[in-house]
């Protein structure tokens, strides 16, 4: 096991996390880390740089995501080998590359400094089933599949769609065919499919606030692109019927970012409206709908559609891992015609291996397990958040609970919401406001998110003993 020293400097001008992570980085880089050396565990390099282990966890998470370590199941933290990697330029620009500052501090967790990111898309790769996931691979891989490297089906393997079918039915009463699913490499590459299939000129209705992500990728297509109020029960129709729209865009099992669920009678005055003209549509996204924590799963919209109305949409990055990028989506007959009509030269984004380990993983029951025990530790972490919460009650207004991956508070008294996560920053804790999911301004008091998917619990206590330092104490300066 490699033995390091690192000098962590508390002169304020990098957090702690910042400068572990970087000093492995350049160790990796300049050879001084081998390939397959075996790293100290968090818990012993956190003891003696006397730091947080959440500290060493999110150096440790970073270097993952990056590629630069590997985490083997029972073992610990191992290098990995990075062919050519020594021969890049600083930051991992080629050399005489200009590297762009703002791009690079965006894609990395705690670029603003913060020890504790409540980030709402986080997720816990802690209990991922690695072993079984190798084992699949290294079985597909030994057994000369010759045909995995050739050029695939548009829709994705039949095999992978078959399992998807049956796994939608009986876990979200999604009533579709195999043909019906057409698989792509995550929701961004399917909305711009779906853009070919329903084609130009198309007026949406979304929710405000809703998934900005989607928002963009619809202004993109040049949509005109209106939203519509809400109210508890999701999307108000009647407002929808003023607008003209040819489809609207709902997240009806647990929207985002609300938390709301859409109720029965809201999701039969959907399916009317839409019902009322030939090409009107619903997009239903089912983003997390694996996760809810109180009461029985909600039925999809698309299990009461009647008339081939509802596009449903999923993905596997919440309930297994974001690398995954693998999305589905079911259309109804009619739209499944044009899809062959104008589409059937567009080719499948996933890789077939990756399909193939897929496919295995949820056709063997380890995706029913994996889920199980996700959905156990996200109940415990949710229910540690509320715990926590609860000093919180008399100032802030608490929803969005019993399902997902965060919670939200809104303020009882008027502030603004910047005020709300500056005193969060100055104790490096790093919240998410509500106006970034806002397409049009909405009144009302600040609203932050909450997500606690890739926290541990000692690090959802330290983080949100902080925001009540910072938001609850009287020495708050917005009280």
């Amino acid at each position: 096991m490699y033995e390091m020293t690192i000098q962590l400097r508390t002169d304020g001008e990098k957090c702690l996390y910042e400068q572990i992570y970087e000093h492995i980085r350049q160790e990796i880089r300049e050879g001084r880390l081998l390939a397959g050396e075996r790293l100290p565990s968090t818990r012993s390099l956190a003891d003696y740089l006397q730091v947080s282990r959440s500290t060493v966890d999110y150096a440790y998470d970073q270097l993952l995501s990056e590629g630069y370590i590997e985490a083997r199941p029972y073992r610990g933290y191992f290098v990995c080998p990075l062919e050519g990697l020594l021969q890049l330029g600083p930051e991992g620009a080629l050399p005489g590359e200009p590297v762009d500052a703002k791009e690079e501090d965006a894609s990395r967790p705690e670029a603003d400094g913060c020890l504790y990111d409540f980030s709402p898309n986080g997720t816990d790769m802690s209990v991922f089933p690695f072993g079984v996931w190798k084992r699949i691979t290294r079985n597909i891989l030994n057994d000369g599949n010759m045909e995995l490297f050739s050029q695939g089906e548009q829709q994705g393997d039949y095999d992978l769609r078959l399992t998807i079918s049956r796994y939608l039915h009986a876990s979200r009463g999604v009533s579709c065919t195999p043909e019906q699913i057409v698989v792509g490499a995550g929701n961004d590459y399917l909305l711009m499919l779906l853009e070919k299939i329903l084609g130009r000129g198309v007026r949406i209705a979304m929710e405000n606030p809703t998934y900005k992500r989607a928002y963009r990728i619809f202004q993109s297509f040049a949509y005109e692109i209106v939203t519509v109020d809400t109210d508890r029960n999701g999307m108000l129709v009647s407002r929808l019927r003023q607008q003209e729209a040819d489809v609207a865009y709902v997240m009806p099992s647990h929207q985002f970012p609300t938390g709301a669920v859409m109720s029965i009678g809201r999701r039969a005055e959907l399916l009317r409206w839409a019902d009322g003209a030939e090409d009107r549509y619903l997009i239903e996204d089912d983003y997390d709908s694996e996760f809810r924590y109180r009461g029985k799963p909600i039925p999809s919209l698309q299990s009461s559609d009647r008339n081939g109305k509802v596009i449903y949409m999923g993905t596997f990055s919440k309930a297994i891992a974001p690398a995954i990028r693998v999305s589905y989506m079911v259309l109804p007959e009619r739209l499944l015609e044009r899809y062959r009509r104008e589409c059937y030269f567009y080719s499948c984004t996933v890789s077939r291996i990756d399909q193939k380990i897929l496919n295995e993983f949820i056709r063997d029951g380890y995706f029913e397990r994996h889920l199980n025990k996700m959905r156990k530790r996200y109940r415990a972490k949710h229910d540690l958040l509320l715990e926590c919460l609860r000093p919180f009650r008399k100032r802030f207004v608490l929803s969005g609970e019993d399902a997902g991956l965060h919670l939200l508070l809104s303020a009882r008294q008027p502030i603004g919401e910047e005020e709300l996560l500056r005193a969060a920053r100055e104790r490096q804790v790093r919240v998410y406001g509500l106006s970034d999911s806002l397409v049009a301004s909405a009144p009302g008091n600040a609203t932050v998110l909450l997500g606690f998917g890739a926290l541990d619990e000692d690090a959802i206590r330290e983080g949100i003993g902080r925001l009540k330092e910072a938001w609850l104490q009287p020495s708050a300066k917005w009280i």
